[in-house]
């Protein structure tokens, strides 16, 4: 199988009052049809290794291919359509845009695609539907529960119908049984043409995904036996 995803020899440091390394000549292929948990204490640099995946952020040195294609990052213009295409992204703390409805933190996100309103609405209100919060359309993320509001943020990711879905401890400040759920619906996203990628602290998730790798001393090896 042909890797869909190839990080070769990544070096990421950051120069503030002195030089911090924080991925140090990390190579790892990841195949489509796959789910990929990261796992690695904080520091090690999992955020840091999504930021660079989603093309939010770019290398020190070496090289991302998608489906082969090195990664040009000084096309940012074109990265960022390509992002907007084909990445959704979950963060722990939901970031959804306060002023704005559940149903429109949705749809805003297929609108950066697509210039359709009407079809962008449409497709909101369905996956409203599909994780069971059609009830809360018109609510604002500070009248939603924790979970609510990281259901909402799963369904954003998902609008554009991402080839990869990347999502940084999704769970991390829910409480165990609504974390359980989430989880539950996060995982229903898997198929045979989507790659995802989560990064964890919690043993128990990480567990679930089909390839398990750890974060240490800025690369990552696997823990799959």
């Amino acid at each position: 199988m042909n890797s869909f995803l190839e990080l070769k020899k990544i070096f990421k440091t950051f120069k503030t009052e002195k030089t911090v390394k924080v991925l140090k000549n990390l190579s790892q292929k990841f195949d489509k049809g796959k789910s990929y948990s990261i796992m690695g204490p904080s520091g090690s640099g999992k955020s840091t290794l999504l930021n660079l995946i989603s093309l939010i952020d770019r290398p020190s040195s070496g090289s991302i291919n998608f489906n082969k294609i090195q990664v040009n990052f000084d096309e940012s213009e074109k990265n960022d359509i390509f992002r907007a295409k084909n990445i959704g992204i979950i963060y722990q703390q939901n970031n959804l845009l306060p002023d704005f409805t559940a149903l429109e933190n949705i749809y805003l996100a297929s609108l950066a695609v697509n210039s359709n309103k009407d079809l962008a609405i449409s497709s909101a209100e369905k996956l409203l539907k599909k994780i069971g919060l059609s009830k809360r359309a018109d609510h604002f993320p500070s009248q939603l529960s924790g979970g609510e509001a990281q259901r909402i943020a799963i369904a954003r990711a998902i609008i554009n119908d991402p080839e990869i879905i990347l999502a940084d401890e999704p769970t991390g400040s829910l409480d165990m049984e609504t974390a359980k759920d989430i989880f539950e619906l996060f995982n229903k996203q898997k198929r045979s043409d989507r790659l995802i990628i989560f990064a964890t602290h919690n043993r128990f998730f990480a567990n679930k995904a089909d390839c398990l790798l750890e974060m240490t001393d800025g690369s990552v090896k696997s823990l799959d036996a």
